[in-house]
């Protein structure tokens, strides 16, 4: 069994924030750590002191964590950035709160005290003795220190206090991963002080010293145990007050913490079997499990179960059936063809995910330049006369200033050309359109011309289409880039209502230009002929999209599965090694490939890849401590070479977000690796000793501990068949007493009013084999067995990917 635990957050928005520039506003962003260790950052929202980022992440990480926090900031473009408060919630709060911590949470003062981290390793124990005897403490080592010098380092020493006694260690010069190996004595005496401080220190030539942590040992519990050693975790000092509150603004947060205790395979193997073949049955099965699930998931939580049902799917070779279903379901009652995928059914959910998962990449290639060229123009666009501000726009030729009409007009030639060039864009990329994808689409188109024949529902296939390629996929993407990533950072308000007028032109085209989409906003009048034109394009470009046979399909997808497709792609800069470790000051940038199989790199994307790194030979992948390069954006990773030496290639980024992407997509591909390292140096070896903890022996194992299980959770992530297999679990575990009560109605309402699976096969209850399933995996959780469950579904029926 494996325990994981992850982080769902929401950065919603912040209020009354205090102004830090001279123009009376702030340019606020969040930073996101975790145990002191940064993780995201969000974009920067300009000129305001009430920001709105929306921004949703989610975070998988050890279950060992104590801590999150979030760091609202101002970005400075000349000085260093200002801190203007910090929200923290520690891992017992969260795990109060099952359901989520959701609301404002006031921002509090970042006092240095407090802004501790890292571990130290001790050993203390009770020497025998007269009278009392005597308290040994040795001072070991210690790993990742805050950095409280300006060259990204400390000079650290400890200071161990009892019984108003105080020794200290020597000052390890330039290090966050110190040793000192040194040993204090303490007379014990009866009645003395119950508690030894061990406290670090940054020692400092000219101003105060820095407060690094400290630990507290109770030394009734030391005298029971005679010896205790270890790595402590280095504690704040809380004995001051805390100010600020209130007065430095609010934050909206959504952080939901979970933790899962995921099995074996094998034990999973009942409950993806039976789910499997209620799809294969699709909706003749005798159960009709899939329907059941969706009435008893409640709407808060529909898109989440719709995102691991249709995971879970997608890794058996069934997404395509499984939505084929749904849409079945959902055409079965549907009467209207103007409501159809309307709601936030589990169709529509499951459909808005597989577009994610499945067609992020061909998002981006169609797009992509269309929005890049929204954000380098800036111009100022608006149709709605009501909206229009002639002084945003100044004068249109050297004397003449523009007039409403002019704004207008060149707002609508603006919207033309961007609307054109995307429809024109889509009608090219009927090849680039992942297979399943396309498959999934003649599907739907099928299915809703069968349910709606005739010449008055001749648009309703397309229509059926547009709902999800255009309203819940295209149109999303183009009014928030940034949380498609498609840009780093959020737009500014005139680009952002470029967008936005963009999209609606684009939903109308999406809807076939109906009286009721032009009905609701007459300004958008002046794009009509494009509208109508793109309507054409769009009917033409879905009628290619759909004509993709069965043969060709597998021929598509079996074409793919040859080629390793890219799990991250980008330019990174990269520093070599010279001479006997010497590192070169200079750096070059490369175009980085990394999939399945190997992380390679090359001059430029389009051309030949000029060296990789296996896969199989990856042995760590992790952040590089600031002062080696004076960069904090750098990265190492520690491999194999063809005749089985380490070697480790350094690699910078622009920005915190791009370094903690590639470490993720790094970890995530090479998780399963052997002789992955427990250790490593955040440092570099230059001349003959570590830049981290001095060691001049380059074979040490490391001074800090890797973090392998630290990653950011994305679109494109490989599929952990076992994960979501937990989490339906745990879902249908919630919903078990519904089930239950589903049970009791159809064993009362009929003796035998279930389809047959197959020819001379006695009808089978799937639903009490469910819930067998259910009790099985329960048990299986409550022993710790390794083992599959001891009771499995009747006939569940091969399993066919």
């Amino acid at each position: 069994m494996a325990k994981r635990s992850s982080l769902s957050i929401r950065i919603v928005e912040g209020k009354n924030l205090p102004a830090k520039d001279i123009t009376g506003s702030s340019d606020p962003y969040c930073i996101v750590k975790v145990d002191n260790e940064p993780i995201i950052r969000t974009a920067t929202v300009w000129k305001t002191l009430c920001p709105f980022w929306g921004e949703e992440y989610q975070v998988h990480l050890p279950p060992t964590f104590h801590a999150v926090a979030f760091y609202v900031m101002d970005e400075d473009a000349l000085s260093r950035d200002d801190v203007i408060g910090k929200v923290c919630l520690t891992r017992d709060t969260l795990a109060a709160h099952p359901k989520g911590f959701s609301g404002w949470a006031h921002l509090t003062e970042v006092d240095p005290d407090e802004e501790v981290q890292g571990e130290i390793h001790l050993r203390l124990e009770v020497v025998p003795g007269t009278p009392a005897g005597r308290l040994r403490c040795s001072v070991l080592e210690a790993r990742d220190l805050a950095p409280k010098d300006r060259n990204g380092a400390s000079d650290p020493f400890v200071r161990v206090r009892y019984n108003g006694r105080t020794q200290e260690t020597s000052i390890v010069k330039k290090s966050c991963y110190p040793r000192w190996n040194e040993t204090f004595e303490f007379d014990l005496e009866e009645g003395a002080a119950e508690a030894v401080c061990v406290e670090a220190w940054d020692w400092d030539l000219v101003s105060r010293n820095d407060f690094l942590g400290r630990v507290v040992f109770n030394v009734q519990r030391l005298w029971a145990a005679q010896q205790e050693e270890g790595w402590f975790r280095l504690q704040p000092d809380q004995s001051k007050s805390r100010r600020g509150e209130g007065s430095l603004g609010s934050l909206q947060l959504e952080v939901r913490l979970r933790d899962e205790t995921v099995l074996p395979s094998g034990c999973y193997q009942p409950l993806v079997r039976l789910l499997c073949r209620e799809v294969k049955l699709g909706t003749q099965g005798p159960g009709q499990l899939i329907p059941l699930i969706e009435e008893t998931t409640s709407t808060e939580c529909r898109q989440e179960v719709a995102t691991n049902l249709l995971k879970l799917f997608l890794g058996q070779g069934l997404a395509k059936d499984f939505l084929d279903l749904l849409f079945q379901l959902e055409l079965g009652r549907t009467s209207e063809a103007n409501t159809l995928f309307r709601s936030n059914s589990l169709a529509s959910k499951s459909m808005e995910s597989f577009l994610k998962v499945v067609g992020m990449r061909y998002l981006h290639g169609v797009l992509g330049p269309i929005i890049d060229r929204v954000f380098e123009e800036k111009k100022y666009v608006e149709l709605d006369p009501s909206k229009v501000e002639v002084k945003d726009v100044g004068c249109s030729g050297l004397h003449r200033p523009q007039t409403e009409a002019d704004v207008l007009e060149h707002s609508a030639q603006t919207l033309r050309i961007h609307l054109g060039a995307l429809l024109s864009a889509l009608s090219r990329s009927v090849r680039a359109c992942p297979a399943v994808v396309r498959a999934t689409f003649r599907q739907l188109f099928r299915r809703v011309r069968e349910r709606f024949p005739g010449a008055q529902h001749e648009n309703v296939p397309f229509i059926a289409v547009t709902s999800f390629l255009c309203l819940r996929f295209l149109s999303p993407a183009i009014m928030a880039p940034k949380l498609f990533h498609l840009r780093e950072r959020h737009a500014d308000a005139r680009t952002s209502r470029t967008l936005l007028l963009l999209a609606k032109a684009v939903q109308n085209v999406g809807n076939m230009d109906t009286p009721a989409s032009r009905a609701k906003e007459a300004w958008m009048e002046p794009l009509q002929p494009t509208v109508r034109q793109g309507v054409a394009q769009l009917k033409d470009f879905i009628t290619k999209l759909v004509d993709i046979g069965e043969k060709e399909e597998l021929d598509l997808q079996r074409t793919l599965s040859l080629q390793a497709p890219p799990v991250k792609e980008g330019p990174l800069f990269i520093h070599r090694t010279k001479g006997k470790g010497h590192l070169m000051s200079s750096f070059k940038k490369l175009h980085f490939s990394l999939t399945t199989e190997a992380l390679s790199f090359a001059k430029t994307p389009s051309s030949k890849k000029s060296a990789l790194i296996k896969l199989a030979n990856i042995r760590a992948a992790e952040k590089v401590e600031e002062k080696s390069f004076g960069s904090s954006h750098v990265m190492q990773v520690i491999y194999e070479d063809d005749a089985g030496k380490a070697q480790t290639m350094y690699l910078q980024c622009k920005c915190v977000n791009e370094l903690n992407q590639w470490l993720s997509a790094l970890r995530k591909v090479s998780i399963s690796n052997p002789g992955l390292l427990g250790s490593y140096h955040p440092g570099v070896f230059r001349g003959d000793k570590w830049s981290c903890c001095h060691q001049k022996d380059k074979s040490d194992l490391g001074c800090d501990k890797t973090r392998s299980r630290v990653t950011l959770q994305e679109w494109n992530d490989p599929l952990d068949h076992d994960l979501e297999a937990q989490l339906i679990y745990r879902h249908l575990l919630g919903v078990e007493a519904a089930l239950r009560e589903k049970r009791r109605e159809l064993s009362a309402g009929t003796e035998a009013g279930s389809a047959r699976t197959g020819p001379g096969e006695a009808p089978e209850d799937a639903l009490a084999q469910l819930l067998q399933v259910l009790r099985d995996l329960q048990e299986a959780h409550r022993s710790g067995s390794a083992g599959p469950p001891p009771s499995e579904p009747r006939h569940p029926g091969p399993l066919q990917t």
